[in-house]
């Protein structure tokens, strides 16, 4: 194999230029006639890549050495758990919650809220058993190549990498609004009008590319620095919010809260659906656990003691919006400075407008510091150009993923508006997440060499019947506005697949540090839930993910699974030359005492 000096090790280079192998290294890319043979090869290689699961070592050492510099230790459970919170309280709570009271949940949206947050508590809990055991800048990519394999790992990761690009452009876009709302104007006097495009893309804006830019610039010098930045600003961000709480609170109605379903539960579980965007976020922080000091004690920490924070923050604000302003008056651009407004305080509007800006500017540089991490991993692997997995030595970041995901992120930020690019981002979100529960359930169940080809039937079996019975509520709940029927056939299998799981078949593994409890109702909770909500997102939002799931397969069949594929075998071949090696070591070893 070509690559097996080359690969490994990504080679030191001197200067700043690229070449050729800097993207496409392995020997299926070194000549036409090489990579014509590895598409004829397609099939097997697609086998081997489905069927072979990477293993917690490789993740660890082998992959993590490909960046050729390491990651500095430098974050304990205090830095990720304002990471946390400065990673999730942004765009979604400022924007969102007046977009889906008005139009989908009105005073109930704090019950949507509630529902979007068990979600992702119950995710919280599933992605900090995986980090604290895989502790590597991949997050749920290297949790899903450990317990799921290339394949699947690789999809995950196309819609990581969406998720994070969609969620930066959503953000950036709401802080030019709030910004227009900080200098006395409507929320969109500072984007441009091209009148010659479609209604979803004609609003252009220019504010959000340069907030993006210098985001990006502050990713890539220093992630202790990053940390301290977003410390000091979550803390501000953390007194406004406790502001609009209590200052909200003395404008309350309770006759706002007289009708308070107006859309039915049906519009509770449809505003949850897109309220879980104001929750995403905080797997950026997993993807820190390679920088943390002492993983096992501070990574539960900081990711559950930063979604309790949360989620209670956004309950109360949801509470308090709601009771401020009748649900039908909520301006859905910026909810909170124009309801200050209208009950008689214009000046408290300035301080929201000030903490949304706060917020929202952590959320973006959380999210650059944990996509490219992401990025990074992802490139180790070869799945990705190997030129993004390079930790630069001076800063000890990836600079090369953190510019090319924000320049991504500012090209859809430019063009896209927010009620697109939240609902897409959900659906990502969700699959995602319910990808890292069922990596769960596979990765305490099964173990190769210890679980007996009866009880990995069975997990089998469970597995698709908990799969299989949330799709089915999920569809029933999407295609029938007042039907039950359906209901009393899918919970009852989830719940008995479910409870098979639990008696039938024996945990294979126990977690060496951190565990999440109650496995596996809780994990299998998580998938319902997450399936649950994808039934609640729109057609068109369903159709945009199809398309980008097609480009991502398309990608991997004629680049990425042979760029893997090169690269695993590489491996295989290293590791015999180390184990010949010592053999051979021991041999000449044992004639040397023996002389």
């Amino acid at each position: 194999m070509g690559v097996v000096t080359e690969d490994v090790g990504l080679r030191k280079r001197r200067g700043c230029s690229c070449t050729k192998d800097d993207f496409l290294p392995e020997e299926s890319f070194q000549s036409w006639d090489n990579y014509l043979s590895a598409l004829r090869e397609t099939k097997s290689r697609f086998i081997n890549r489905v069927t072979t699961r990477s293993s917690e070592h490789t993740e660890l050492h082998e992959v993590k050495a490909r960046s050729q510099h390491e990651m500095k230790k430098t974050l304990n459970w205090w830095d990720l758990m304002w990471f946390g919170v400065g990673a999730v309280i942004g765009a979604g709570i400022f924007v969102l919650t007046g977009l889906e009271a008005k139009q989908d949940a009105g005073p109930a949206v704090v019950l949507s809220y509630a529902v979007s947050g068990v979600s992702a508590m119950l995710s919280v809990f599933c992605y900090t058993e995986f980090a604290v055991e895989i502790p590597v800048a991949g997050g749920s990519f290297a949790y899903l190549r450990v317990e799921l394999g290339d394949f699947m790992a690789f999809v995950a990761a196309g819609n990581i990498l969406l998720e994070y690009v969609i969620g930066g452009a959503a953000v950036a876009r709401a802080w030019t609004s709030y910004f227009a709302t900080l200098c006395n104007h409507h929320p969109n006097d500072f984007r441009i009008h091209a009148h010659h495009l479609s209604s979803n893309y004609s609003e252009l804006d220019p504010i959000a590319v340069v907030v993006i830019s210098i985001i990006c610039i502050l990713a890539v010098l220093s992630t202790k620095g990053s940390s301290r930045f977003n410390y000091f600003a979550s803390i501000v961000h953390v007194v406004i919010i406790l502001f609009v709480i209590i200052a909200g609170a003395t404008k309350a109605e309770t006759k706002n809260y007289s009708d308070f379903v107006p859309y039915g539960p049906r519009g509770i579980f449809k505003a949850a659906a897109v309220l879980f965007f104001a929750y995403v976020g905080f797997d950026a922080v997993s993807t820190m656990a390679e920088e943390t000091k002492n993983p096992a004690k501070d990574i539960p920490i900081g990711l559950i003691g930063s979604m309790v924070i949360t989620t209670t923050a956004y309950c109360l604000m949801a509470i308090v919006l709601c009771l401020m302003q009748p649900y039908k008056q909520i301006d859905p651009d910026a909810p909170f400075s124009v309801a200050f407004q209208a009950v008689g305080m214009g000046w408290a509007k300035y301080i929201v407008a000030l903490g949304a800006l706060k917020g929202m500017t952590t959320v973006l540089l959380v999210g650059a510091v944990g996509q490219a991490r992401y990025l990074t991993h992802i490139a180790r692997t070869h799945m990705m150009p190997p030129w993004l997995a390079q930790v630069n030595e001076r800063t000890g970041t990836p600079v090369n993923a953190t510019i090319v995901m924000m320049i991504a992120t500012a090209i859809i930020a430019f063009f896209t508006s927010l009620d697109i690019l939240s609902n897409l981002l959900s659906i990502s979100t969700l699959f995602i997440f319910m990808l890292v529960a069922v990596a769960l359930l596979v990765r305490r169940h099964y173990e190769t060499g210890v679980t007996t080809s009866q009880n990995r039937n069975k997990l089998i079996v469970c597995i698709l019947l908990i799969l299989a019975s949330s799709i089915g509520t999920a569809t029933y709940w999407g295609l029938s506005s007042n039907g039950w029927i359906g209901y009393v056939i899918t919970l009852p299998i989830w719940l008995l697949a479910t409870c098979c799981l639990w008696a039938f078949v024996p945990q294979a593994r126990e977690p060496k540090k951190w565990g999440v409890p109650l496995v596996p109702w809780l994990p299998s909770a998580s998938i319902l839930i997450n399936i649950f909500l994808l039934g609640s997102i729109d057609k068109d939002s369903f159709i945009r993910f199809a398309v980008w799931t097609l480009i991502l397969l398309v990608y991997y069949f004629f680049i990425g699974l042979h760029a893997s594929y090169d690269t695993s075998k590489a491996l295989d071949v290293e590791r015999a030359a180390k184990s010949i090696g010592k053999e051979l070591n021991k041999a000449e070893e044992g004639e040397a005492s023996s002389s």
